[in-house]
C-alpha cells in the first residue's frame, strides 16, 4: 500500500487507502468493488490489499475469474467439487480478478453462486470488473441467479471506480543532453578547445577554455 499512486488523474482518496489498508473491512466480512478501464491499476489495488491481509496474518486467495470457473469444470469431473468449495469458504479474503470478460454459461452461474454463498456475513471478496456495477445484473443474464448472486455481494461492498491513464504505458522519460563535439585549436598562446555542433545547432550556449601550456 506504500507504493499506490494518487496523481495521474486517479481520485483515489488517502483516507479510504488507509482505512482499506487496515484491513478493518476484511474482520467485519465487508467486500470491495474495484472496477474501471484495462490498466488502471485494479489488479495491482487487488493485490497490494491482499499483501496488506497477508502481512497481518488473514488467509488470502487471488484467482482469475475465468480461471477459477475452469478449475471448478476440473473439480465437478474429478470429484474434488466439494473440497474446493471448502478451501475457499475458509479463506479470509478471496480475490476474483477480471470479473465479466466473457458470458458465463448456465453451470458457471451456478458454481459462483455457490463460492459466494459460502462467504455471505463470514468472509470478504474483492472483485475486479471493467464492467460498470451497473451492468452486472445485465451480464449474469439469468434475472433470478442474478439477483441471488449480487444480493450476496454488493449489500456490503465498498465501491471504488478507478481513473486515470493505463498504468501498462511506459514513463515518458527525461530527454539526454546533447552531445557536445569537441573541437581542439593550436595557438601560439596555449592549447584551446571549443564545444560545439549539437550544443550550437539547438540553441545551447557554446563553452570554450583557453589551457595555457605550463
Amino acid at each position: 500500500m506504500e507504493d499506490v499512486r494518487y496523481g495521474g488523474g486517479r481520485k483515489l482518496d488517502k483516507a479510504l487507502m488507509a482505512q482499506l489498508g487496515s484491513c478493518q473491512w476484511i474482520r467485519a466480512h465487508q467486500n470491495l468493488i474495484l472496477t474501471g478501464a484495462t490498466g488502471c491499476g485494479k489488479t495491482w489495488l487487488a493485490c497490494a490489499l491482499g499483501n496488506a491481509a497477508c502481512r497481518q496474518g488473514l488467509s488470502v486467495v487471488y484467482v482469475r475469474t475465468p480461471r477459477l470457473f475452469e478449475e471448478l469444470r476440473i473439480a465437478h469431473g474429478d470429484g474434488s467439487f466439494g473440497k474446493r468449495l471448502s478451501s475457499l469458504a475458509k479463506t479470509e479474503l478471496l480475490i476474483l480478478d477480471d470479473w465479466g470478460l466473457a458470458p458465463l454459461n448456465q453451470a458457471e452461474r451456478n458454481d459462483l453462486l455457490e463460492v459466494l454463498d459460502d462467504r455471505v456475513g463470514t468472509r470478504s471478496t474483492v472483485i475486479t470488473s471493467q464492467l460498470p456495477v451497473e451492468h452486472w445484473h445485465a451480464y449474469l443474464s439469468d434475472p433470478t441467479l442474478a439477483d441471488a448472486i449480487l444480493d450476496r455481494v454488493l449489500p456490503s461492498a465498498h465501491k471504488l471506480a478507478l481513473t486515470g491513464e493505463s498504468l501498462r504505458k511506459p514513463e515518458k522519460t527525461k530527454p539526454c543532453p546533447p552531445a557536445l563535439r569537441i573541437r581542439v585549436t593550436h595557438s601560439a598562446a596555449g592549447l584551446r578547445y571549443l564545444a560545439t555542433s549539437d550544443r550550437r545547432r539547438r540553441g545551447y550556449p557554446c563553452r570554450s577554455a583557453h589551457f595555457t601550456p605550463s
